[in-house]
């Protein structure tokens, strides 16, 4: 190697890559979300990302998704069955997969009711990589066939 060749090795310069910050603050999970009409973007961030991807999971039946029969929620092919104690329990145990199925989340307390027009479910989750716990509540109404979903702060009064 030439004493030219030596010198343009040493007068390159690699910049080396920008380290990616993956610290929780600040919009850390991206998604979007059409649901919401008066929404000026359809971006979504972080907590309300997590939340749209566990109440997508309760839109999935169970048996819908070709790849994973096991997959989805049960509530969908029960919504017009008396809710026994037995339903009861296989639904909070689906609802515990649902959520658990996520690595973003953990469910705490599950309650399963009726209402006037379905089934609804009550639970405490918590976002593990925040350690903020909120009160989610879904109603399965069997009128529209649609999902209900409503949550609060962990600070709110609870009624159960």
């Amino acid at each position: 190697m030439s004493r030219i060749e030596k010198k343009i090795y040493k007068e390159v310069v690699v910049p080396t890559a920008k380290k990616q910050s993956y610290g929780l603050p600040g919009n850390t999970y991206r998604g979007f979300s059409t649901t919401n009409p008066s929404r000026k973007s359809v971006s979504i961030y972080d907590l309300e990302c997590i939340r749209q991807d566990i109440i997508n999971h309760f839109h999935i039946r169970q048996g819908e998704k070709l790849s994973d029969p096991e997959f989805g929620c049960i509530i969908w092919d029960v919504l017009f069955d008396p809710l026994t104690e037995v339903l009861k329990e296989a639904i909070a145990e689906n609802v515990t997969e649902i959520i658990n199925f996520d690595p973003r989340v953990t469910a705490k307390k599950i309650i399963v009711d009726s209402y006037d027009h379905g089934v609804q479910i009550q639970c405490d989750i918590t976002y593990l990589a925040y350690d903020i716990s909120e009160y989610l509540q879904l109603r399965f109404d069997n009128r529209a066939g649609y999902l209900i979903p409503s949550s609060r702060d962990y600070t709110d009064q609870r009624s159960y």
